[in-house]
């Protein structure tokens, strides 16, 4: 099976947003209003997707107020360092229980060799995603976004995001903000390059808001 496509640099940026404005009147309407639309990479691994869990369902500054906290008081963050940690490092770090137990879970999953965090940059998205919501606290979202950011998948679009959703109503003049089918069955059109349509919706979205909401 041949590896993914990838997002790599901002010359890819810039070439799925030509793409994107030429076959989508919507998005090139949203591309003249935004300043910048960033490439947005991490390295794969615990730490990224760590990271990634700690913003679901959390306002930008407080992730990245939370990972902060885990990366001075978890160093090395990987999962032997965060299991020895232990609930009073977490509670300090400002885990929830929830996000606490899926951080166990996958530090369990990669121990045993059931999720290789490298490994699933190297295969289909499908398959990839499949494998990590094995991991009990994993959805569709956050495995996407891993694909999306970690991985640099081209054509992943998480479609469950609030912000996608709302940027995307707007974008098409609708009355209400499509739901996770109705926006995932929108973005096939804007395949093969959904991953930047995505960041190109985040965008948009944050200088109209004045919200950073960038996973």
């Amino acid at each position: 099976m041949d590896a993914p496509q990838t997002i790599e640099t901002h010359d890819d940026i810039a070439t799925g947003l030509d793409h994107l404005a030429r076959a989508d009147a919507a998005l090139a309407r949203l591309l003249d209003d935004v300043d910048h639309v960033p490439l947005r990479r991490t390295e794969p691994g615990f730490a990224s997707l760590a990271g990634i869990i700690v913003s679901q369902q959390v306002s930008k500054q407080s992730a990245d107020a939370i990972t902060g906290r885990m990366v001075r008081l978890v160093d090395p963050l990987t999962p032997d360092s965060f299991m020895a940690a232990g609930e009073t490092v977490w509670r300090e770090i400002g885990l929830s229980r929830p996000k606490q137990r899926t951080l166990c879970a996958l530090c369990d999953a990669i121990d045993a060799g059931a999720l290789d965090l490298d490994g699933l940059c190297a295969i289909d998205a499908g398959a990839a995603i499949a494998a990590m919501t094995e991991v009990k606290g994993i959805g569709p979202w956050t495995a996407e976004v891993y694909l999306l950011f970690a991985a640099g998948h081209r054509d992943i679009f998480p479609a469950g995001d609030l912000a996608l959703q709302v940027a995307a109503a707007s974008a098409y003049g609708l009355d209400g903000r499509p739901d996770d089918k109705a926006l995932r069955a929108m973005a096939e059109s804007w395949s093969p390059w959904r991953g930047v349509a995505a960041r190109l919706l985040w965008a948009w979205y944050g200088q109209t808001t004045g919200r950073t909401v960038l996973p």
